[in-house]
């Protein structure tokens, strides 16, 4: 179990820490908004991969592979809720705008998750490689694997939360604000392109 464990941190650790579009989504609005307002969307975005992961590697991956269409449909709501979200900062004033901008929430953090085919792709990938590993029943290993990488995930989007987080600094005035705005507005745009295109 130890070892199984060890080489499953290993394997996750390149896909978390690599820039993607939960790493991204979480330095923009730490750069927007602090580290601290970050908390709510990462909660949800982390207790939904927990949720997801084990229920793919309880068998819901099945459900896909019969249903291939659930994969483009996922992909295509994803992309489009993240652009949602970067028209959000597009059209954020300045710091004190409050009406106008304000941190992703819990809500936000789980739909984000729910609605990103990669890490379906990566969960699947995931189970294919470790669970065949272990010979015990199959409830313990599938928790074990959703919460090392749930754990994983979590401290990685918090790594990049951190260091968007210390931009926001940078920025304090009305005018740099909406630079800020803009700039990671684009970043979500491309990444909802990205998610589309890949």
């Amino acid at each position: 179990m130890l070892q199984t464990t060890a080489a499953l941190i290993v394997f996750l650790f390149p896909l978390a820490y690599s820039p993607g579009p939960g790493n991204l989504f979480f330095a923009a609005n730490a750069a927007r908004f602090g580290f601290a307002a970050t908390v709510p969307a990462n909660a949800g975005y982390h207790l939904a991969t927990w949720i997801v992961t084990a229920a793919i590697g309880l068998g819901f991956v099945t459900a896909i592979e019969q249903v291939p269409q659930l994969f483009a449909v996922l992909k295509t709501a994803g992309a489009l809720y993240v652009l949602r979200l970067a028209w959000k900062l597009f059209r954020a004033g300045a710091l004190e705008g409050a009406q106008q901008a304000r941190a992703a929430s819990f809500t936000d953090g789980a739909v984000l998750l729910a609605l990103n085919p990669k890490a379906y792709v990566i969960i699947a990938l995931m189970f294919s490689q470790f669970l065949a590993l272990e010979e015990a029943g199959r409830l313990r290993p599938v928790l074990l694997i959703a919460t090392v990488f749930t754990l994983n995930n979590l401290l990685a989007f918090s790594v990049w939360a951190l260091a968007g987080g210390s931009i926001a600094k940078l920025f304090q005035t009305p005018g740099s604000a909406r630079r800020l705005n803009t700039l990671f507005g684009a970043v979500l745009a491309a990444v909802a392109v990205w998610m589309l295109l890949s």
